[in-house]
């Protein structure tokens, strides 16, 4: 097992909300980071002090970045494999690209959980209009068409109320290759965030009941409830096979539906997750700090509660202007980004509030 020192750099391929966080983290524990992203500046440039612009296909710009850096990580799924594994010809890369060539493809993706033994819900491969309007006589109309790839926070998604809707959901989406997923009954949606360390180890944090809104996650918070935790065993076994089966390196996050026939996968992130921002005051020790100890082959720190109750709220758009009356309660801890125009649907911020 590679042990990277303090005092090393970590590379970031990705100068987002997550990158800054991963960042201060490193930073907190003797690391320099350099990013490397498509982009002139991002939230991850107020905080690491090396930003490489490249576009994650030029060989020589990816080369002599991960010559220049001890060990390369990323906080976001959709980027190339093939670059990834460019990367790891030069340094070292965790997690490796398979983590990602299983994340960026919902129907592979739902397979090697079923190869698992985990349940999903209902799903079949579109690449047509035909293919689409079959696949809801064989799973019913009540479904979700999603794209296959690059889909995230609700985009890149059609909801199916009847047979009548195929044409439109198929336009909606841009006709492109995607899956139908049959509609899940489910109470609640919770996230299991584990990490695996290099030599195996698995942590898990507890498991934060998430409320999405219009597809974004609004809310989160821990403990879960009742329903959560008697489902967090199958789950978790699911999430670690997931994990070993990877040979995976850092945070990883697969969120899931409590529903009456037991824990629905909906799909994994290989990264830093959302629903885990809550850890930066709620845990002992964070995702973002757990994450740059695993991928520099370090002890994990402990998982647990520092708190009883933990409440995470994102800021979405003009939320983030009312930064002011959050800090006027001393209970809040506030997370600003540092982006600079506050779009609708667009992450700015989020607080997080503890129950000592």
């Amino acid at each position: 097992m590679s042990v990277i020192v303090p005092g090393s750099t970590i590379g970031i391929l990705g100068g987002g909300q997550l990158g800054r966080m991963i960042a201060s983290a490193a930073s907190q524990l003797g690391y320099r980071t350099h990013i490397y992203a498509p982009e002139e500046s991002g939230p991850a440039a107020d905080v690491s002090p090396l930003w490489t612009r490249g576009d994650y296909h030029d060989a020589d710009a990816l080369g002599a970045f991960a010559r220049g850096v001890d060990v390369v990580t990323y906080e976001f799924e959709n980027i190339d494999p093939a670059a990834v594994e460019l990367l790891a010809t030069h340094s070292i890369v965790r997690p490796g690209a398979q983590a990602l060539r299983v994340a960026q493809d919902r129907i592979a993706e739902k397979r090697f959980v079923c190869d698992l033994g985990g349940l999903t819900a209902q799903f079949a491969p579109v690449e047509s209009l035909d293919d689409l309007e079959s696949a809801i006589e064989q799973i019913g109309s009540r479904a979700i068409l999603k794209t296959n790839r690059m889909g995230y926070d609700g985009k890149g998604q059609a909801r199916i109320g009847e047979p009548g809707d195929a044409v439109g959901a198929w336009n909606a989406i841009g006709r492109q290759s995607a899956v139908l997923e049959g509609f899940v009954t489910f109470d609640q949606e919770f996230s299991v965030i584990l990490v695996r360390g290099a030599n195996g180890e698995v942590c898990f944090w507890d498991s934060a009941a998430n409320v999405h809104v219009d597809g974004i996650l609004a809310t989160s918070t821990v403990p879960g409830g009742a329903l959560i935790e008697g489902q967090l065993p199958v789950a978790r076994a699911l999430a670690q096979q997931i994990a070993d089966a990877l040979d995976y390196v850092g945070v990883l996050t697969c969120e899931f539906f409590a529903s009456a026939d037991g824990p629905v996968f909906n799909e994994m992130a290989p990264r830093v997750h959302n629903s885990g921002h809550w850890t930066t005051e709620g845990a002992v020790t964070s995702q973002f700090e757990n994450h740059v100890r695993a991928v520099c082959g370090l002890p994990l720190g402990d998982t647990g509660l520092a708190a009883r109750a933990v409440t995470m709220r994102n800021l979405i758009g003009d939320d983030a202007h009312d930064w002011l009356t959050i800090l006027s309660d001393p209970a809040n801890h506030l997370h600003l980004y540092g982006k600079h125009e506050a779009r609708p649907g667009r992450k700015m911020g989020h607080v997080t509030r503890l129950t000592l």
